[in-house]
């Protein structure tokens, strides 16, 4: 993530998007469970959302520095950061009741990784768990953004289908104004 980008998304303006219209867009009727991952926290502003939401979440962090700041600054609560790389997930099949990524999928450099990605999440949930999900959508302006940083926008349109390819069904895709979100249910 360039300067910009991660000062950008630890503001008070990203908080009050993330907390008013990103969020309960995409956990709106949403039931958790009581065993969480969230992959890519960034400045743990969605984490500080999700974990009310749930008895325990384990948050995957691959940026170390990022991982270390968060792990103290959730040390104490029910949230358990770990430094990871999304795409190769370092838990156990079956574990988790749900698992949440926002505005963070855009960050995996390719589509093969992103869904590499998906299939790790599909595996750690187990079947019947949730996933849900949020990202923008391509566009000139979020592009200059991510100057000197990794910008790899989803296509709500080919979403569906992704998901699908790595053992998600009952898929729910919606656009919003920041983007999609999405919600599935592992086969």
């Amino acid at each position: 993530m360039n300067d910009a980008h991660r000062e950008f998304c630890a503001s008070p303006e990203w908080r009050t998007m993330v907390e008013e219209q990103i969020l309960p867009d995409a956990l709106r009727d949403v039931d958790l469970g009581s065993e969480v991952i969230e992959i890519g926290l960034g400045p743990g502003l969605t984490t500080d959302v999700l974990r009310k939401r749930t008895d325990h979440l384990v948050a995957v962090e691959l940026d170390p520095d990022l991982a270390a700041v968060l792990k103290n600054r959730f040390r104490g609560t029910n949230v358990e950061v770990i430094r990871g790389d999304a795409t190769k997930i370092d838990l156990a099949d079956d574990r988790f009741s749900a698992g949440a990524s926002f505005h963070m999928l855009h960050h995996i450099g390719s589509d093969d990784a992103q869904d590499r990605a998906f299939a790790e999440l599909a595996r750690v949930i187990h079947a019947g768990g949730l996933l849900v999900a949020a990202d923008g959508v391509f566009s000139e302006g979020s592009l200059a953004f991510h100057q000197h940083d990794t910008y790899n926008p989803i296509d709500p349109e080919s979403l569906g289908h992704r998901l699908e390819q790595v053992g998600f069904r009952s898929i729910n895709i919606a656009r919003h104004e920041l983007g999609w979100y999405c919600s599935a249910i592992v086969a």
